[in-house]
């Protein structure tokens, strides 16, 4: 019995070590990899490649999400992945906080791929975003459901300073940095107009499905989506924010 055992034990000893051997070779091989598509000797499509700059006009896959968050930390590749898209912008001077409110890496938008309601300043990171979500999730969806494009957005607006909900007290909001949008509708090709607040539970299911196909593309995007699920306060409009939480609701 004794010398089962020690048979048992000998075995597992040695698939230890040859699993532990083939972790090494794995790492090492990966590590060869990356070093080879980060030095450009192995030629790697932009969307596959982790170590490329993020481009709006790419299709979406897991990387996506990575190469956008990296954005929010680098200024200067930031504004060079928005001057690479669709979006008429200009820089804005920084604003320093005070009372937690102020710009920093904001530009003003005069037109991204579709007509504005009018222009916005928002941070670079959530230009972009707004740049992918425009591309990948609006256009799209509107093809989709209605077999034509969306002309123009109507927003509320981005910079606000002030705090969530516009409470009295608690903590500021991500308008109080130009971090947030809220979108309150859309123009299509023909002249229809959709909006959250009559359409989001309206009698048309089209849009009510066409609005909901957005809410649900933009959390993709964006690290904070917030529809008339929420709650009563965004009845009548789309929040979206690159902020520290994460929310899709």
């Amino acid at each position: 019995m004794q010398d089962d055992h020690s048979h048992v034990g000998q075995r597992s000893g040695i698939v230890s070590i040859i699993l532990g051997r083939l972790a090494i070779v794995t790492l090492l091989g990966l590590a060869i990899c990356g070093a080879l598509v980060w030095g450009g000797v192995i030629a790697v499509p932009n969307r596959l490649n982790p170590f490329a700059p993020l481009r709006v006009a790419d299709d979406v896959n897991w990387l996506t999400r990575l190469k956008l968050a990296r954005l929010e930390r680098d200024d200067l590749q930031c504004r060079a992945v928005l001057s690479d898209s669709g979006v008429s912008h200009q820089p804005v001077s920084d604003r320093p906080l005070e009372q937690g409110c102020g710009l920093s890496n904001a530009v003003e938008v005069s037109r991204s791929v579709v007509g504005l309601s009018r222009s916005f300043t928002a941070t670079c990171s959530l230009t972009v975003a707004w740049a992918l979500f425009e591309t990948h999730v609006l256009l799209p969806a509107a093809r989709q459901h209605f077999g034509q494009d969306v002309v123009r957005v109507t927003h509320f607006g981005t910079y606000a300073c002030r705090n969530v909900n516009h409470r009295a007290g608690g903590r500021r909001s991500e308008h109080a940095t130009a971090n947030a949008i809220d979108i309150a509708g859309f123009v299509l090709a023909d002249g229809q107009q959709i909006s959250v607040k009559g359409d989001w539970a309206g009698s048309d299911p089209r849009r009510s499905a066409f609005l909901r196909g957005l809410r649900d593309g933009a959390c993709r995007f964006f690290d904070v989506v917030l529809s008339p699920d929420y709650n009563e306060a965004h009845h009548d409009h789309f929040h979206f924010d690159m902020g520290s939480y994460r929310a899709c609701r």
